[in-house]
């Protein structure tokens, strides 16, 4: 019984192995062939950041209308 409970054991290990490392080569099998060929992973085109001018409104502080004076 304890040798089916340990093969058992070691078959779901190998599976979450199996299963860990093709998600591995989903997410970065592209780039890793591209090294063992020599390649850059990076893409081709390089889109160049476009710049953004805004013209920043200086506003002068608001005063109040009416002066004010201290009560005598």
């Amino acid at each position: 019984m304890i040798a089916a409970l340990g093969t058992l054991v070691f078959l779901a290990t190998l599976w979450l192995l199996v299963v860990m490392g093709a998600a591995i080569l989903e997410e970065s099998g592209a780039r890793i062939a591209a090294a063992l060929k020599g390649r850059n992973g990076e893409a081709a085109i390089r889109i160049a950041p476009a710049r953004v001018r805004a013209r920043s409104r200086v506003t002068q502080p608001v005063r109040a209308r009416a002066r004010w004076r201290a009560a005598a």
